[in-house]
């Protein structure tokens, strides 16, 4: 996966300005997570334990893209993180 084959939709830009998630934090998790798990409606969530918090990163793949729905830290890391 290249950063090029990941596309943003508008509400994930927004949800990640509100919570000052950075394009290339969001592309680390995608590109090397601590764990993929699946999702709602098809969808996968990317993990990566950052500082003691987690980032999570929900996402669609299709065939030659990944198309983030959007993303959110949280301090839950064993919630997830099993």
């Amino acid at each position: 996966m290249n950063e090029s084959d990941i596309l943003f939709i508008p509400h994930a830009l927004e949800r990640m300005n509100e919570r000052g998630i950075s394009k290339d934090l969001v592309i680390g998790a995608l590109t090397n997570p601590d764990k993929v798990e699946e999702g709602h409606f098809g969808r996968k969530v990317a993990q990566k334990n950052i500082d003691g918090k987690l980032i999570r990163v929900i996402y669609e793949e299709h065939e030659d893209e990944i198309i983030v729905i959007t993303a959110y830290i949280t301090s839950k890391v064993d919630k997830y993180l099993r």
